[in-house]
């Protein structure tokens, strides 16, 4: 058993799928048999910035904007709190920012003994950031200058790609996980037998890439498509994604009673529209943000309730799965033709393409980091 700081550097909301992913990774290191203290930043009920473990706060910055420049810098409270409770890894989720106090701070745990990883979810991730607004711009250009310097202070990086080497550093390459215990299994409830009703579930951005769905739709239904199919979008789309990219394309094939945005949705209204739909849609646009290989949580969410999919990246886990369809990754429409053909073949029960990602499980997966790290005798 290994005592494990898990570290994030913001805080939780009950909306996002990356606060639950985080939990999830927690659960699988406990469930591994793993001591773990999740520390996170947050503002207290009196609206102070703090830093919590587990609940309690390990550091109050107070409020107003110099709280603000503290909690960015000041990571002795952290450190103290491993040196005392024999932590012997700290696990780190990357939040693009990379600074001189936070190399310190990993640089300190080193010398100390303690080893530490840092989970970089998405890589290459400087092209998302381009339609970002100028402070979170700037904040990746502070983060280009010392990230190489920062990752020098640990073991090895996380990551969901096949990179070998990260910003200088050794590379731990695991899978996404899941866990089967918070994802039901898929039980489609058509409303007609000729429908098609495909589900597209993100907090919505460029490399989704459901544009290319819905032109898609749109020149199915130029070439006379019969079958009626629906695109049901579940979660947040920015206001200039819906004015500038979705609406056009909406108005301009017509297809106003064909495509559905939810909003956000959770637990049994999310189950009730996944079970109206017989196919999902994964990322798309992947390559917009420069990403070629990438393991997304989406996928095996998509595979865990035992639902067919569709996706333009490469996925090792699904690429040659039989009840997945590959998109070309670029900017063609999306063959809606050819999803029908194969959803009216498909015969894979969900039971099925469920049992396909056991070995996807956090339990498993995070016991991967554990099994890699460079523990010193």
């Amino acid at each position: 058993m290994l005592k494990i700081l898990f570290l994030v550097y913001h805080g939780f909301s009950a909306h996002s799928g990356i606060s639950k992913k985080i939990h999830y990774q927690v659960k699988g290191l406990r469930e591994g048999g793993h001591d773990v203290r999740l520390c996170y930043y947050d503002f207290s009920p009196e609206g102070h910035r703090c830093r919590y473990i587990d609940g309690r706060v390990l550091q109050d910055f107070g409020s107003g904007w110099l709280a603000g420049l503290r909690q960015r810098f000041s990571y002795d409270a952290v450190y103290d709190y491993c040196r005392r409770e024999g932590i012997e890894l700290v696990y780190a989720r990357c939040f693009q920012n990379a600074n001189p106090w936070l190399t310190r701070f990993f640089r300190r745990l080193r010398e100390a003994g303690i080893h530490a990883v840092t989970e970089i979810p998405t890589y290459p991730y400087d092209d998302e950031f381009r339609n970002f607004e100028w402070k979170q711009r700037l904040g990746l250009k502070v983060d280009q200058f010392f990230r190489r310097s920062l990752y020098q202070q640990m073991d090895a990086v996380v990551t969901f790609s096949d990179a070998e080497e990260i910003f200088g550093q050794k590379t731990i390459r695991i899978s996404n996980g899941v866990d089967f215990d918070s994802i039901p299994l898929h039980q489609f409830s058509p409303h007609t037998s000729s429908d098609l009703h495909l589900i597209g579930v993100a907090e919505v951005h460029a490399w989704h890439g459901f544009d290319r769905v819905m032109k898609g739709l749109g020149q199915y239904y130029e070439r006379n498509g019969q079958c009626k199919v629906y695109f049901h979008v579940v979660g947040g789309v920015h206001p200039n994604t819906m004015t500038h990219v979705f609406r056009p394309i909406i108005e301009h094939y017509h297809l106003q009673d064909r495509v559905i945005f939810h909003g956000t949705l959770f637990d049994a209204e999310l189950d009730a529209v996944f079970n109206q739909c017989q196919f999902a849609i994964g990322s798309l646009g992947r390559h917009r943000s420069g990403i070629t290989v990438i393991k997304t949580l989406k996928n095996r969410e998509y595979a865990t309730r035992g639902i067919p999919f569709i996706y333009s990246e490469q996925d090792a886990d699904f690429d040659s799965q039989p009840y997945v369809l590959k998109a070309p990754a670029d900017e063609s429409p999306i063959d809606i033709q050819q999803i029908i053909d194969f959803v009216q073949r498909f015969t894979m029960p969900p039971e099925e393409i469920r049992k396909s990602v056991e070995h996807l499980a956090w339990t498993i997966q995070m016991q991967q980091v554990i099994d890699q790290v460079a523990w010193k005798q």
